[in-house]
């Protein structure tokens, strides 16, 4: 399956330039049956609060996903490489037209891999060292840290319902649907389910009701 991912900020842009170049590209390519998923959203919004999530999860080995340019895939560095992962992960092509990469199985990708991962670790130590600078800060200024009381962490407001979540996939649910009903992100459900019962997968859903 080939899919062309979309994504504007704004109302006033437009997606059909985007759409445009996929179809060039597709079609020099000789890529045949793109499915578009589009989406008029801030890319600094979590993957699992757009279609991107329902992308991530019903795309499948051996598949391609088009993008006019990486930067549709979100606004930091963090998000676009945790997408990608998430993606090649799972043995799924990522082709960004403006960049001209081809991320798959192939040297070009364990290069850029091996550059992404310097860059992220590079900000993962940025946002620590930033993170321990405010708290620090906080603390000399006598604010009080911490969760404030009554708030439960987001895993455990699963707790006590596997077996909601477990036939909720068994209907071919996705996670992304069972995550809004739980009123958790897709990310914390995701994790859960490996933790809990991994194994458990949709069976016979219709790929395309994913993105509505």
């Amino acid at each position: 399956m080939v899919y062309g991912y979309i994504r504007v900020s704004t109302g006033k842009q437009t997606l059909e330039n985007q759409k445009l170049e996929i179809r060039r590209y597709c079609k020099f390519h000789r890529l045949r049956n793109i499915v578009f998923v589009q989406e008029t959203v801030s890319g600094t919004k979590r993957p699992e609060k757009r279609k991107l999530g329902n992308l991530i999860e019903a795309a499948k080995e051996g598949d391609i996903i088009v993008i006019a340019e990486i930067s549709r895939l979100g606004r930091s560095l963090m998000m676009i490489l945790n997408v990608l992962q998430l993606f090649l992960e799972k043995g799924v092509q990522v082709r960004a037209i403006k960049e001209g990469y081809e991320l798959g199985d192939n040297i070009q990708s364990k290069v850029l891999a091996f550059a992404f991962g310097l860059s992220a670790e590079i900000e993962r130590n940025l946002i620590s060292e930033r993170t321990k600078a405010g708290l620090a800060r906080a603390v000399k200024e006598g604010k009080r840290l911490g969760r404030p009381k009554g708030r439960k962490p987001s895993r455990y407001k699963l707790t006590g319902k596997g077996e909601i979540i477990r036939r909720a996939r068994l209907e071919g649910k996705s996670k992304s649907e069972i995550a809004r009903n739980l009123c958790v992100t897709w990310v914390t459900l995701d994790r859960y389910m490996k933790k809990n019962f991994f194994g458990v997968k949709k069976t016979d859903v219709d790929e395309y009701s994913l993105f509505l």
